[in-house]
């Protein structure tokens, strides 16, 4: 037990520096511009879709906690994220309760970061918020994102990315780990900086992104550790299941009941104490 915690922090420390920067770049990431196609044309059906999504997030401002979860959302760090989705994880992700977890995850989502770089830099798409001449949820960030393409949505890449990789660490805790991704792309809808195509593009990209993390040896060695530290852990818990309750009805319909349980285990009420915006 002892010479485990030993041997993990030893392998966390020894891969601090690597977590800190991405562990592939950018152009050796998946290329969206290849493989997705470009943002909705303005003439087209799609493009309605995105502006009624629009208005659907305008809609769900009026409610003050959802609208108070897409401004923390909006907070763009690797402490944040991980404050976001502990929860739904079943247990608190920190640098020093969990090292190996954190470090991997840090990993993680700063290098699917580097997938929405070419695409973004390529369509330099429009704002929904620019679009408008309105006012988002998050006005500080407003100037400097107006200079930063829209297409796909960097904040969905992280978010999705983090679900992805915890729902691997965690099966049985999937649906609420995966519920929580969703509503963090969800948020950006909100917001109003992004559209819906932005957000569903930016799912794909971190799902191209994280298929190649899983090629890259020195992300294998994290995920690794970081497996090891999660089963050492819950050995004697057994897994973290916030939703274990939840097996949706044989019509796949959640009832209300159920969808306020979930979103209980899903959401953390406790908004981030900092801002610290990137350009996403």
């Amino acid at each position: 037990m002892k010479r485990l915690i030993i041997t993990t922090l030893a392998f966390c420390f020894c891969f601090a520096a690597i977590a800190q920067k991405p562990l592939i770049d950018k152009r050796q990431m998946p290329n969206a511009v290849h493989f997705l196609p470009p943002p909705p044309d303005t003439n087209s059906a799609a493009f309605q879709y995105d502006k009624a999504q629009y208005q659907w997030g305008m809609e769900q401002r009026k409610d003050s906690t959802r609208c108070a979860i897409a401004v923390s959302d909006a907070v763009w760090s690797v402490e944040n994220i991980c404050r976001i989705f502990s929860k739904p994880f079943g247990m608190k992700i920190t640098p020093k309760a969990t090292p190996a977890i954190y470090h991997m995850l840090e990993a993680g989502i700063i290098t699917a970061d580097q997938a929405g770089k070419l695409p973004k830099n390529h369509y330099m798409r429009t704002r929904p918020y620019v679009y408008y001449g309105d006012h988002t949820i998050v006005p500080e960030d407003e100037e400097e994102l107006s200079h930063n393409g829209s297409y796909p949505s960097g904040h969905t890449i992280i978010g999705w990315s983090a679900a992805l990789l915890l729902s691997e660490l965690n099966p049985d805790s999937a649906d609420a780990i995966l519920a929580r991704g969703y509503m963090y792309g969800q948020s950006r809808v909100i917001a109003g900086y992004h559209w819906q195509s932005d957000v569903d593009a930016g799912r794909l990209v971190s799902s191209a992104a994280i298929a190649r993390l899983h090629a890259d040896p020195n992300f294998r060695e994290l995920m690794k550790a970081a497996r090891k530290e999660y089963d050492n852990l819950t050995a004697n818990k057994g897994p973290l299941n916030p939703t274990r309750q939840l097996t949706p009805a044989k019509n796949h319909q959640t009832t209300p009941d159920k969808k306020n349980k979930l979103e209980k285990a899903v959401i953390n009420p406790h908004p981030a104490k900092t801002r610290k915006p990137l350009k996403l």
